[in-house]
């Protein structure tokens, strides 16, 4: 059976995996006050906390605040989001030209996370500049959080039973199951992606930790990197991919492969560079804030340290003169 028949039974397909023995069929919306609330969102939602919430806690290892991370967050959320639905609606404008009012059901699905990224990006150098911190040090912190909601908001795929891959007869293959019996197995694409973003962002973590981080912006080229390389891949499996015009071109696997090729060759080319310690912004940060620190006075202090060390050794002098003279 092509798979491009079933791409269309997504929260009414039974869901399993033959190697795990699991067959599931987990509601796709739960009910309040008569008004369905879609599990898609609610993941997607409770994955934006959680990475605002680790972003807030680690925000010093980097020379920011909590208020520095709330600043952004509180304009990148919405935007983000405007971002990820205009990307999708762009390469998919010939299905909305007819139907323009579709273009605000976003309760439906139709994010794509790259124009999330690429308007979160634009608003995080917005506000860095009218704030006066480092752009590149707030990537490197925004980006854990944007690790911890793609890991989570696959899973929202999940439930959606959408953006799965081709058919195939792999081991971990999963099964969707149609209300009329008719069966496929495709490759859990879903999961290939949430898997490969937490191995980047368990790597990462290790990587700022153990004090490897050289130079501000060096994360998110990491990042851009691995996820690219993974994304391409990843991408190349799917079903639903948007294409460029008629090309038969992914825009995604385009994108994640430039964005690789790029991000290696910045990467290599800073690796050629000194990085001085006293050049990260959480060690400028920390320099102006000991600098700072110090007493008012130390410096009359250390002034007159000086005077009395040079009149130490003036009497000193003097008495080694004394004692030639009697001699």
């Amino acid at each position: 059976m092509n798979t491009a028949v079933f791409e269309t039974i997504q929260r009414d397909s039974i869901i399993s995996f033959p190697f795990l023995g699991l067959e599931l069929n987990p509601p796709s919306y739960f009910t309040v006050f008569g008004k369905e609330i879609y599990f898609y969102g609610v993941i997607i939602a409770v994955g934006f906390l959680l990475g605002i919430l680790f972003c807030a806690k680690n925000a010093k290892k980097f020379g920011l605040t909590e208020d520095n991370v709330y600043d952004v967050i509180i304009w990148l959320i919405p935007m983000s989001i405007i971002g990820a639905r205009a990307y999708f609606v762009l390469f998919r404008l010939e299905d909305y030209i007819s139907h323009p009012i579709e273009i605000f059901a976003v309760r439906e699905g139709g994010l794509a996370i790259y124009g999330g990224v690429i308007a979160g990006v634009i608003t995080a150098y917005i506000v860095s500049r009218r704030k006066k911190f480092s752009f590149a040090a707030m990537l490197d912190l925004l980006i854990f959080g944007l690790l911890i909601g793609q890991i989570m908001g696959r899973w929202g795929n999940f439930i959606n039973r959408e953006a799965f891959g081709g058919e195939t007869d792999i081991f971990c293959r999963m099964g969707l199951t149609a209300p009329d019996g008719t069966i496929i197995y495709v490759h859990p694409t879903f999961l290939y992606e949430s898997l490969w973003n937490l191995g980047c962002f368990i790597f990462l973590y290790l990587f700022v930790k153990k004090g490897r981080r050289r130079y501000d912006g060096q994360v998110i080229l990491i990042y851009s990197l691995v996820y690219g390389i993974g994304r391409a891949w990843i991408e190349g499996l799917r079903t639903d991919s948007l294409y460029i015009g008629s090309t038969g071109i992914r825009v995604s696997q385009a994108l994640s492969i430039l964005l690789a090729l790029a991000a290696g060759i910045v990467l290599l080319v800073q690796s050629k560079r000194p990085h001085p310690p006293e050049k990260l912004f959480v060690n400028r940060v920390r320099a102006e804030a000991e600098s700072s620190a110090k007493p008012a006075g130390s410096a009359e202090n250390s002034s007159a340290g000086n005077s009395s060390a040079e009149d130490g050794s003036v009497k000193k002098q003097q008495h080694e003169d004394s004692s030639a003279e009697s001699n």
